[in-house]
């Protein structure tokens, strides 16, 4: 099948609908899902009836409200379309079962905001996404609610957050003269992962509990030749990505670019930009599809964002933006941007949200895994900092230092030979050590973590952005120069939050001690992060824009936390496992090896000194004596956790790391002493190195 002909094949696409539904109803659903107004609940009968038709002639046999709760996941409860007629059945969608169902959300994390023997939760179809058909059952994406309506999923705050930046910002808009229908955000998630070969993986207990190793000395061959890093794609992994390709295609998904990224067995894909709840809805969807793909190349993919100590580790780039219905970009800066009122503006709100609310910007792509690779020469500091490049930054300086700006342009690029093409080169460069890094028309936010929901950040960026906008109206609403009024409110929210920017190396050594002289935080694990959350003045901006309820915010701060505790606690009783039941009688069963070679030698002649052997065995038995008292020290600081989620965060982040940290590395040490057939895990050779 042609891939024009293969792509959105698996979903109730804009042209299946025109087809399939009455006239009218088509373009008052049209409507809701363009424009934002309110669902027409009388037309749900007709979509309904019509979107089972479809889905029944693609296979189908079954419904499911696809949903996104608490837990980075996707969920569905399956339910046949099959009706009772007599002693018949009759195939049937109704509109109230499109509209609403009623899953049981009793299990699922809600933050304490419902008792445990509350069971009733609704899911509401969200038409904004579309419906499609995999493995014969339709998917109709939905939120998911409380019976007392709380929100208990990532979705509906992610739909307030859409609608708070719409309303704000055509509020802003109109100062300017400029109306529209609607202004969305839109998101390119850029998803980085490994590939492992399947027999390899079954046999690490601890990838399989935990998603990464917590054991493995480093490799004689890591990325230090930076030779993976867009290099040639090996056969399985060639056929994997043609495979993962088509099978996002046909669900709609634009996955654009795929190469080899900088660590043995790491890849990425990036897909073309879209509106931001259809690209949170595609990114869950394609974590979902990229693990089933991989089974079928007997493969394990791995979405930890650090599964290996001492390479890279994963990351997810939120590559955002702001557009108007009408084609009009809200951060394109134009040919001269420092004459581009509204660009600037504009750049101003967001630099001054996020300076405001870098606290949460930060909290939300907290996790165990981000903990390991956020500030490690492969993702950007835990410091929140903006990059503006060159060309703005030189505008900013000359407003908030007074320096001269001298207008940069495009200039043209040739490396000077007669055959080689004019190129243009680009008013800036990239900062890849930028946690928030304008590029082009967009900011790149480059903190996420590659198996973190997209949703959780652009809640945050629309929210924050959305209060921005709307103190700005507020300021310049009836001001009589409205130029000269929107320039001065500009220059002053680039001075007071000229603290945010940092044009350079995020890695460098000074900029640490530069950014707490600055006033900015520095929140470098889980348990320090996540608290920003509780701040009165964060809340507040979450209840002023519609986005979450006070104990909303409260809930997902402490699911987030309690998420953390446990996470670090099943590592750390994997560690405990595998230390004492596996590696430390490997290691004993060496050193008696060893022995065993020292007196069969002596017997030969005393003559034999075997000092070499002797000093290898003394050595094993005294390091593999440490790896069990560091062990008993981790399970003793394991037994004596304080309650509350808080409390237990911050022992795990500052004792129980630092203990598995002690743990592995004398494991880790004994590993590349011990005789590889003794040694009870495939090693990090075994792992990064075995699919060809």
């Amino acid at each position: 099948m042609k891939v024009t002909e293969l792509f959105g094949s698996n979903v109730f696409t804009d042209d299946v609908m025109k087809n399939a539904l009455p006239r009218e109803v088509y373009k008052s659903l049209r409507k809701t899902i363009d424009e934002g107004q309110p669902l027409d609940s009388s037309i749900a009968g007709a979509v309904a009836n019509a979107m089972k038709d479809w889905a029944v002639s693609k296979g189908a046999t079954h419904y499911t409200h696809w949903f996104q709760p608490l837990t980075n996941l996707t969920a569905e409860k399956h339910d046949s379309f099959i009706e009772p007629s007599g002693d018949k059945v009759i195939m049937q969608l109704t509109g109230k079962n499109l509209i609403v169902g009623e899953p049981d959300a009793s299990s699922f994390p809600s933050g304490g905001t419902r008792e445990t023997s509350a069971a009733r939760g609704y899911t509401a179809w969200d038409p904004t996404s579309p419906a499609f058909v995999k493995e014969g059952t339709l998917y109709i994406p939905t939120v998911f609610v409380s019976y007392t309506g709380e929100t208990l999923d990532k979705k509906a705050p992610l739909l307030k957050s859409m609608t708070a930046i719409d309303l704000q910002a055509k509020r802003l808009l109109k100062l300017f003269g400029i109306t529209c229908r609607k202004v969305s955000t839109t998101v390119g998630p850029e998803q980085e992962y490994f590939l492992v070969d399947e027999d390899v993986y079954t046999r690490r207990k601890d990838l399989m509990l935990t998603g990464r190793t917590l054991f493995g000395a480093p490799p004689a061959r890591g990325q230090e030749l930076d030779d993976h890093y867009f290099a040639s794609l090996k056969p399985r992994i060639s056929a994997f990505m043609r495979d993962l390709d088509e099978t996002l295609w046909s669900y709609g998904i634009f996955a654009k670019t795929k190469h080899n990224e900088a660590a043995p067995a790491q890849h990425e894909l990036a897909p073309v930009f879209t509106t931001t709840n259809v690209a949170v809805d595609d990114n869950q969807l394609t974590m979902e599809l990229m693990k089933k793909v991989a089974q079928k190349h007997h493969m394990v993919c791995l979405l930890h964002e650090k599964p290996f100590e001492g390479v890279n580790g994963s990351g997810k780039h939120n590559n955002w933006s702001l557009s108007t219905d009408t084609g009009l970009n809200l951060l394109d800066p134009g040919e001269n941007p420092e004459k581009n009122t509204l660009f600037m503006l504009v750049l101003a709100c967001t630099i001054a949200a996020v300076d405001r609310y870098q606290g949460i910007l930060r909290g939300c792509v907290a996790s165990a895994g981000n903990d390991h690779r956020l500030g490690a020469n492969e993702a950007p500091p835990a410091i929140i900092s903006v990059y503006l490049g060159d060309q703005l930054g030189a505008i900013v300086d000359s407003i908030v230092l007074g320096r001269e700006y001298v207008p940069k342009k495009a200039i043209p690029g040739s490396i000077g030979v007669p055959e080689s093409p004019i190129f243009p080169i680009d008013t800036t460069d990239r900062n890849r050590t930028s946690p928030f890094a304008f590029t082009g028309n967009k900011f790149e936010f480059r903190m996420m973590g590659s198996q973190a929901s997209v949703a959780d950040p652009n809640i945050v960026l629309n929210t924050i952005v959305a209060e921005s906008f709307s103190a700005a109206v507020d300021a310049l609403g009836g001001a009589q120069d409205f130029e000269k009024a929107c320039a001065a409110y500009t220059n002053k929210l680039l001075k007071e939050h000229y603290r945010i920017i940092f044009n350079y190396n995020g890695y460098g050594p000074d900029w640490e001690a530069e950014a707490e002289r600055r006033g900015l935080l520095n929140n470098k694990t889980t348990a320090d992060a996540v608290p920003e959350f509780f701040r009165r003045e964060n809340i507040d901006v979450f209840v002023r824009q519609g986005v979450y309820t006070e104990k909303e915010v409260v809930a997902r701060a402490d699911i987030m936390l309690e998420n953390y505790v446990k996470t670090i606690n099943i590592e750390a009783l994997t560690m405990l496992e595998m230390g004492r039941q596996d590696i430390y009688p490997a290691v004993n069963g060496y050193i008696a090896e060893i022995c065993s070679v020292i007196a069969a030698k002596r017997a030969v002649s005393e003559k034999f000194a075997c000092a070499a052997d002797t000093a290898l065995a003394e050595q094993l038995s005294l390091m593999n004596e440490a790896l069990m008292q560091a062990l008993k020290k981790l399970e003793k600081d394991l037994r004596e956790m304080p309650a509350g989620v808080g409390p237990a965060s911050q022992k795990m982040a500052h004792v129980i790391v630092p203990d598995m940290e002690a743990v592995r590395t004398v494991a880790d040490g004994m590993e590349q002493l011990c005789s590889s057939d003794y040694w009870p895990y495939p090693t990090y050779e075994d792992l990064l190195y075995s699919i060809r």
